[in-house]
């Protein structure tokens, strides 16, 4: 048998329980992992709570990402084999698969390599952050070096990955938290500049740092009404990336704000990590990055997989630095 988190019902932390299921085969472009270590991400509790942009089917399970290694494959695979050490790219949705389990079945195309001595907390914590900053600011329309971006609520792992994203190209990196306390953490965490909004004013402070220019690029998780100060700070031409609309207040039936002159746009990754090419340039672009030490991705805490309910509450305490990551034990 194998262990699932899962919930039959939406809510906070609570709802989340702890079952057993039959350990099955893996079908067609299929492949089954055994799970060493999983990362927790706000999206799993937006799902949870039936505030993510699609709804769960309960019940459901749920999860992004993992690290583990290869124990059995579907047919028509070729692009991993048993025994591999693989980590978990988002390439699927939470109502079709998930990875909060000691065994879980996932498509193979989700499955990156890693070093057979890699850290598995490490590779959990990594590739969805990753990731997603490469998407926003290198693919496509890329920051070029030099360009100023503001990276809000910076402190999350999405946040902390596009700071080092941002270096390695070349980029200026603002970031921005709440309250001073982790303002050194960022700069430590190589922000060339850190914003503390309960103390100071967003626009103003990135228009001083700019030179009254604004911006190219701005991500922001969080939305709700502080987004006009980010709106504010973006410069004419440039784009603002939302890519978690975390706060309650936001209405998804509303869509963003339409503003002359700058780019508004509902932000994920699934265009990247759906594509194979895009995929394959994402793979490489952040493996070169874990390879050489450029990209070290900051975990906070680590939690035993059977205190997944005390982990979702440490998540929405937002009293985190980096990503949180459930650790399994065979």
């Amino acid at each position: 048998m194998a262990r699932q988190i899962f919930f039959d019902r939406t809510g906070g932390p609570e709802v989340l329980r702890m079952r057993e299921v039959p350990v099955t085969a893996p079908g067609e472009g299929e492949a089954r992992i055994k799970v060493d270590a999983i990362g927790v991400n706000r999206a799993d509790a937006m799902f949870r709570e039936n505030r993510y942009f699609y709804p769960p089917n309960l019940p459901s399970g749920l999860g992004y990402e993992a690290a583990g290694v290869v124990e059995a494959l579907g047919p028509g695979v070729t692009e991993v084999a048993v025994g591999d050490s693989v980590a978990v790219l988002p390439t699927f949705t939470l109502t079709a698969y998930g990875t909060y389990g000691d065994h879980v079945i996932l498509p193979a195309v989700a499955l990156v390599p890693r070093p057979h001595d890699s850290d598995p907390v490490t590779e959990a914590a990594a590739w969805m952050a990753y990731v997603t900053a490469y998407g926003a600011l290198v693919e496509g329309d890329p920051v070029a070096k030099g360009e100023h971006v503001l990276l809000t609520a910076a402190t999350g792992g999405v946040g902390l990955a596009a700071v080092q994203v941002a270096n390695r190209i070349g980029a200026v990196p603002i970031a921005t938290t709440r309250t001073p306390a982790k303002k050194q953490r960022l700069l430590d965490a190589g922000a060339a500049h850190v914003i503390v909004t309960g103390e100071e004013s967003l626009t103003e402070r990135v228009l001083d740092i700019t030179d009254g220019r604004g911006v190219t690029t701005a991500m922001d998780p969080v939305g709700g009404p502080g987004i006009a100060e980010v709106i504010g700070a973006v410069s004419s031409g440039g784009r603002l990336l939302a890519y978690g609309l975390l706060d309650p207040r936001n209405d998804p039936s509303q869509g963003l704000p339409a503003v002359p002159g700058i780019d508004l746009s509902l932000y994920t990754l699934f265009p990247v990590t759906g594509d194979p090419e895009r995929r394959r340039n994402a793979i490489d672009f952040v493996a070169a990055g874990l390879a050489d030490g450029a990209f070290t991705p900051v975990v906070d805490r680590t939690f035993d997989f059977g205190d997944f309910t005390e982990a979702h509450r440490h998540m929405e305490s937002s009293a985190q630095f980096g990503k949180i990551v459930l650790t399994v034990r065979h």
